[in-house]
């Protein structure tokens, strides 16, 4: 991430963060960090400026066009380009079967979870375009390949939207000099997931091949990986960071 200038959406908690942190430690020029909770963001931006890099925390709410729009063009005004983007805001409805699930809720995991990686995408790509060089994750999801809980109907879906958009998204992206992917966290001890309902964590950690929950520092390492030089030949790819749930 050396002399990068970054952007991470939902970055005040969780994986966000912590690749915010990651970003900063390995270098980056400045990180631009969105998101709705604004004393959050603030401090993930203050903890970023101890490592060197220049910050910006943001209030952003993803499903909003106009929100995105000012974000890139905020960071374009303040520090003359975007190189990498980690485009992690999401939503988990809190666990219940399908048919007591309302079109409210249906609206914020799919606003939340797919509208907001389009507009992201939507704005950050022709800001890597001018410059025909770039780099994006997004954070989907091993729900969206093979759901491990029921209850979970429309986050599984909707992070399988993301998951064909992101590939479909690098495909087009490719030739134009922006690599694109995503990473698919899986049991990782987050606010959102505890929040969901997700259920026992000891439980949930005993039935995965490491027998222990993620920890989103473990996450943010491997998206920093992606958006690395190290791999530059990855394209479209969506990683499992997962402690084995995909292989088991």
């Amino acid at each position: 991430m050396r002399g990068k200038v970054c952007l991470v959406t939902g970055g005040g908690s969780g994986i966000g963060r912590a690749t915010a942190l990651k970003m900063a430690e390995e270098g980056a020029e400045a990180v631009v960090i969105a998101g709705r909770r604004e004393a959050e963001i603030e401090d993930t931006a203050a903890t970023c400026e101890r490592f060197g890099s220049r910050a910006l925390a943001l209030r952003t709410d993803v499903t909003r066009e106009d929100d995105v729009a000012r974000l890139v063009a905020t960071a374009l005004e303040c520090y003359g380009r975007l190189d990498v983007a980690f485009n992690n805001a999401g939503f988990q409805e809190r666990r219940a079967v399908l048919e007591t699930q309302d079109s409210t809720v249906y609206d914020q995991v799919f606003d939340g979870n797919v509208r907001s990686v389009y507009l992201c995408l939507r704005h950050q790509l022709p800001a890597m375009f001018a410059r025909g060089a770039g780099r994006i994750v997004i954070n989907a999801s091993v729900s969206g390949v093979r759901n491990p809980n029921a209850g979970f109907s429309l986050y599984s879906a909707s992070k399988a939207a993301v998951i064909s958009l992101t590939r479909s998204a690098a495909m087009e992206a490719a030739p134009r000099g922006v690599r694109i992917n995503a990473i698919a966290p899986g049991r990782v001890v987050t606010d959102m997931m505890l929040r969901a309902g997700v259920g026992d964590v000891a439980t949930v950690a005993a039935g995965l091949p490491l027998r222990r929950m993620g920890e989103p520092a473990e996450v943010a390492e491997a998206v920093v990986w992606l958006l690395s030089d190290a791999a530059s030949y990855v394209v479209g790819h969506v990683l499992a960071a997962d402690g084995g749930f995909l292989a088991s």
